[in-house]
């Protein structure tokens, strides 16, 4: 399983591509649906795949976290992902996927892991509601490969989402003072949870929004705003200030939506923060690599609203 790890640092050159990726894995055969399915997860999210190893269990941890694990000396939750998905499957997970997103180590047990997969961006689709709803709505893009089998791209952020104390209503009100009216933003995410804390913040601010659920909506709402601005005879910075967005999204990923919205004269000047959990130094430089503004990372509403204040006030 090393071997499917190897040079993952090297994979940091597909930024800007609009590719990515994913290292392909299932939870068991599903005794509902008679059906073993296959997801996926980012690559840059991985640290390394192993045989689950002995887990201590703890009391009074987030809903299928099964305990901890010491690795080299960190201490990392382990997650039954069919579990928290809510897939009922018979055997008991024999692997261990060790990710990383947001400065924080997570174990994922998982049936068995396949192979690495390098696709397009826009061969992700946004999934059809049905599809959407599996796997306790952890389903954000779908992919068909070659063979007609269907991959689909599990929110794996929102373990974090939840265990994170951003919940908390007095997160919010304690963001700061509203800005002037008058102030908008676009932002993009695929993540329903991080489109709802990304909506909290700015209304907590003061800050009208529009939303979209991926870098290819976001760029085509934007096109638009900014034709119908030019037809009125006056200036995009009228109708939005500010675009944010995340990396992983299906259709268009964020790096892809900066360097596009960084080479059009339409939007000169138009400043754009990075909003995602992966976090490490080689993606906030990947990410100024293509022309963003700022790198802030997900799930801490209080550096999200600096952030925005200090270019919108």
């Amino acid at each position: 399983m090393s071997e499917l790890l190897k040079n993952v640092d090297a994979r940091t050159k597909l930024a800007g591509t609009n590719k990515l990726e994913i290292l392909m894995f299932t939870l068991g055969m599903d005794s509902v649906s008679d059906r073993r399915e296959t997801f996926g997860v980012n690559v840059f999210k991985v640290r390394e795949v192993m045989r689950t190893p002995e887990i201590t269990r703890a009391p009074d941890m987030p809903r299928a976290v099964e305990g901890m694990v010491s690795l080299r000396g960190t201490l990392v939750p382990v997650v039954d992902l069919a579990k928290y998905a809510g897939i009922r499957v018979t055997a008991n997970p024999e692997i261990m996927i060790v990710t990383e997103f947001n400065g924080q180590m997570q174990g994922l047990l998982v049936e068995a892991v396949d192979t690495i997969l390098r696709i397009d961006w826009s061969a992700m689709r946004v999934p059809p509601h049905l599809i959407a709803g599996k796997a306790s709505g952890l389903v954000t893009a779908v992919t068909e490969l070659a063979d007609g089998k269907l991959v689909m791209m599990l929110d794996v952020e929102q373990f974090l989402a939840e265990s994170a104390p951003t919940g908390d209503a007095g997160v919010y009100k304690s963001l700061g003072a509203k800005l002037p009216p008058g102030r908008t933003v676009l932002f993009a995410d695929d993540s329903l949870v991080a489109r709802t804390q990304i909506t909290r913040t700015l209304d907590a601010l003061g800050v009208a929004h529009i939303a979209t659920a991926n870098g290819l909506q976001a760029w085509q709402e934007l096109s638009r705003v900014a034709d119908s601005a030019r037809a009125q005879g006056r200036s995009l910075r009228d109708d939005v200030q500010l675009v944010l967005t995340d990396v992983e999204m299906p259709e268009m990923d964020g790096y892809m939506l900066a360097k596009r919205i960084k080479a059009d004269p339409r939007f000169k000047d138009m400043p754009v923060i990075m909003h995602s959990s992966l976090s490490g130094a080689s993606n906030r430089q990947l990410g100024h690599s293509v022309g963003i503004d700022e790198y802030v990372s997900k799930f801490e509403p209080a550096k999200l609203a600096a952030a925005i204040s200090s270019r919108l006030a």
